[in-house]
């Protein structure tokens, strides 16, 4: 089961991603681009996600993924519970929204550096 804890420390370990506070929902952006909400209630994650590829991430697991609503279904966006997401899903899904959002040159840059451990390494004190 993955928390808003966790969320926040995988997010604010990427580069130029910032937290806000925006409409009771905590938000994870680069620059202007938001890559990660969590719902007000802390059970779900938004986050980026390619439109082409969100029905197959759905229908990989319906109970775990989701459709955003339908103001956000223009956006490259999916929804998680977090309850149904492991920290290692987590954070995997946390870095691929990441890298959405920064450039090609930054991602890859900061992909090369990390170890194989890093979704684990990330939790560690």
């Amino acid at each position: 089961m993955a928390t808003t804890e966790q969320v926040r420390r995988v997010a604010l370990s990427l580069p130029r991603t910032t937290e806000g506070l925006v409409r009771d929902r905590v938000k994870f952006r680069v620059g202007p681009i938001v890559y990660l909400a969590i719902s007000p209630d802390d059970t779900r994650l938004g986050f980026g996600y390619p439109k082409e590829q969100r029905e197959a991430l759905i229908a990989s697991d319906p109970v775990k993924f989701s459709l955003p609503g339908k103001a956000d279904l223009r956006y490259h966006w999916a929804v998680a519970q977090l309850a149904e997401l492991d920290r290692v899903e987590l954070a995997e899904l946390v870095l691929d929204a990441w890298c959405i959002v920064v450039s090609a040159k930054t991602s890859a840059a900061y992909l090369a550096q990390l170890p194989e451990d890093w979704s684990s390494a990330v939790y560690r004190d």
